[in-house]
């Protein structure tokens, strides 16, 4: 840090010094032989360690250059080209002068401000300098540090450099970035070509810059076109530091939009992990996506200013034919996810129309496809994309007063930042009036977008959060209502063993989830010892499962009051599941009389299976499915010590980690090895349980049959 400080003075005592040697040098120079001496003015400067910025005279003119035959090179760039015709502009800026956009020092408007409004393509500045330098000393020149948009450096007609791509038919450019050329060596054949000096220590040199500007500077920028800031030359080390601070100076300026991209990627990250916590809130997923987007706008902003890793184009290309009409679209998706609104239905269609006609006009507009559309038809894209712009606002504006009306507090939050955040989005239309809407704090960069940015991420942290919060009360009273019915269910289930006179009955329960979707009732008669048996597996699961099975439940233990015949509580089952939508669910229902003789329905369940065999049922409907439907009813006779086990699909349908189903021929023979039904219950659940799984077991006893016919 310290380093930092003291290279700052440094540097600021260079250009100081450098100043004061070219308004004063301390030994007057030669006077120069013909025929500069005669027709031309020049810059005198005396160099030690020092550097001086080259304010003037610059001979200007707009247009190309033809190129020399005998050189190759442009003929505007040699030494002796008669430039007396060109323009005289100055470069030195007035006190205090900032670039409106950029925020770097010493800016100075350029050529559209300066009698050539409206025009954009090449450009040509010359300087003749007397240089007096130490000898030995390395002589280098500092390209400008703000300029429009990319430029060649010609020595004495030699090129000496350049910024951007020059290669192609139409030159590649880049956000302005400072850049240093070593030049030749003072008293070398290159500087003296051209001007019959013969001193050693004092030369004269030619340094032409052929200038390039992209049509779409002239909407983009106030003032724009060539050079807004001194080229500097001077002695290689002093050069140097100058080009540290213009480079601490660029990073500065676009600080904040790296912190900004920091920020909102976190914001991002949060909104995304949100979503964890409630899957059916979209508003979480809205917001993490208009985030991102935010983040990938700032951290765009500052890979085309601190870096040369894609061209203006791409990056306008990116920031406004891309992220900018998404980011407006999101506004406008968010507010209307978060404020709950359905009406009118076609909004989000209208949105997404506008967001691609913006994306076109901005393409369009801003030429990023150069010569694809006139230049003038261009122009009108932009007034179209301005509209577009309008619409966006109006169109979030809106949404926002409705989210007033139904919510109050929340609405009025947002308003504030939806009104800011859309003077901020005309902030180029703005400054081209010269309205100011850029501050440059400490030398930072700070617009009105950035205070609409942080207001943005502080009151929609404190909506998420107060969203947040609601929506951990919904689980909490989600999970409540799951574990009341749960309990609900413990308690409609019988007990998991049963004795009655002649019969013996075990049951195993094992719900895939808190709430199970399987079921089934033991109901003894009161008056003639038989029992009714009705179990079933409704589909689905969770809770909408376990309220479907207390509404069966329901209606079984009312019906069975009057009525126990197995096919006939069927036929009432179905009829309660009519006409509620998908619900549907198979079931059997098993009456077994005090002397063995049983009487079995089925709608669609498994088979039982008596004494490990499956009993030769006919297929059936599943309840639910068509009014009216009839099961298939068979008769038969338990004897004493038979045994009758009854299970859900859960059993043959579980599923191991490759996918592989548990199977019937796992149930034979589990049905062959096991002694009790919880061992067949648990080899399906440790095999991989995907559904709830029931097994029932009903054996007659042959010690309660031999009383009972000594009792008749």
């Amino acid at each position: 840090m310290a380093r930092r400080v003291a290279l700052s003075f440094l540097t600021a005592g260079v250009f100081v010094c450098g100043t004061l040697a070219a308004a004063e040098p301390a030994h007057q120079p030669a006077t120069p032989p013909a025929p500069f001496a005669e027709s031309r003015s020049a810059a005198h400067i005396t160099l030690g360690q020092s550097a001086v910025p080259l304010y003037g005279p610059w001979k200007f003119t707009v247009g190309d250059s033809p190129i020399d035959p005998r050189t190759g090179q442009p003929l505007w760039s040699e030494p002796d080209f008669d430039d007396s015709k060109w323009e005289t502009v100055n470069l030195k800026p007035k006190d205090g002068a900032i670039d409106p956009i950029g925020g770097l020092s010493g800016y100075v408007p350029g050529w559209t401000a300066k009698g050539h409004p409206g025009y954009w393509g090449y450009a040509w500045y010359r300087i003749r300098v007397q240089v007096r330098a130490l000898q030995g000393e390395g002589l280098v020149l500092a390209g400008p540090a703000s300029a429009d948009d990319a430029y060649q450096v010609f020595d004495n007609g030699e090129l000496a450099g350049q910024f951007g791509d020059f290669t192609g038919d139409r030159p590649v450019v880049y956000y302005t970035q400072p850049k240093m050329f070593p030049l030749a060596q003072p008293g070398s054949r290159d500087a003296w070509t051209g001007t019959g000096m013969t001193s050693p220590d004092l030369s004269t040199r030619v340094l032409a810059f052929r200038m390039w500007m992209e049509p779409s500077t002239l909407v983009l920028e106030p003032d724009t076109g060539g050079m807004h800031t001194a080229p500097v030359l001077g002695e290689a080390g002093a050069v140097e530091a100058g080009y540290q601070m213009r480079w601490l100076e660029l990073i500065r300026s676009f600080a904040p939009s790296a912190a900004q991209a920091l920020l909102f990627g976190l914001l991002a990250l949060v909104s995304f992990t949100l979503i964890l916590f409630d899957r059916s809130d979209r508003v979480y997923l809205w917001m993490g996506a208009l985030f991102l987007l935010l983040a990938v706008y700032s951290a765009l902003f500052v890979i085309g200013g601190w870096t040369e890793l894609q061209s203006s184009p791409i990056n306008s290309l990116l920031i406004d034919g891309l992220a900018t009409p998404l980011i407006s679209a999101a506004w406008v998706m968010v507010f209307w996810v978060w404020f709950g609104l359905q009406r009118p239905a076609w909004l989000p269609r209208l949105t997404a129309v506008l967001t691609l006609l913006l994306a076109v006009s901005f393409i369009l507009g801003e030429e990023v496809f150069f010569g694809l559309v006139p230049h003038a038809v261009a122009v009108c894209f932009l007034t179209v994309s301005l509209i577009l712009r309008l619409l966006f606002f109006t169109l979030l504006l809106w949404v926002v007063v409705e989210g007033i009306r139904r919510q109050g507090i929340e609405g009025w939050l947002v308003l504030p930042v939806v009104v800011l955040r859309g003077i901020a989005t005309f902030a180029t239309p703005l400054s081209l009036l010269r309205i100011r809407m850029y501050w440059f704090p400490f030398g930072a960069e700070v617009d009105l977008g950035t205070f609409a940015n942080l207001l943005v991420a502080f009151i929609i942290a404190l909506l998420l959060l107060r969203r947040l919060l609601n929506s951990v009360k919904r689980q909490r009273e989600i999970a409540l209502d799951v574990k009341q019915a749960q309990e609900v269910q413990q308690v409609i289930l019988p007990e998991a063993r049963l004795v009655l006179p002649g019969l013996t009955i075990e049951s195993e329960y094992r719900p895939a989830r808190q709430v199970g979707g399987d079921f089934f009732q033991i109901i003894p008669h009161k008056t003639d010892s038989s029992l009714l048996i009705v179990a079933g597996d409704v589909t689905g699961k969770g809770l909408k499962a376990g309220m479907l099975v207390a509404l069966l439940v329901g209606a079984i233990r009312t019906t069975a009051e009057t009525d126990s015949d197995p096919a006939r509580i069927l036929a009432t089952l179905n009829r309660r599941l009519i006409g509620r939508g998908d619900s549907q669910a198979t079931c059997l229902a098993l009456s077994i009389q005090s002397n063995g003789s049983a009487t079995l329905a089925n709608a669609g369940h498994i088979a039982p299976y008596l004494n490990r065999e499956p009993l030769p049922m006919e297929g059936a409907l599943p309840l639910g499915m068509i009014e009216g439907a009839e099961s298939s009813v068979m008769h038969f006779q338990l004897k004493p010590g038979d045994q009758l086990i009854l299970m859900s699909d859960g059993v043959a349908e579980a599923t191991d980690r490759n996918g592989k189903l548990f199977g019937f021929e796992r149930v034979n023979e589990l049905l062959r090895t096991s002694n009790t039904i919880a061992e067949i219950a648990g080899a399906a659940q440790s095999f991989g349980q995907e559904d709830d799984i029931s097994v029932i077991s009903v054996t007659r006893t042959p010690v309660l049959e031999t009383e009972l016919a000594r009792a008749i």
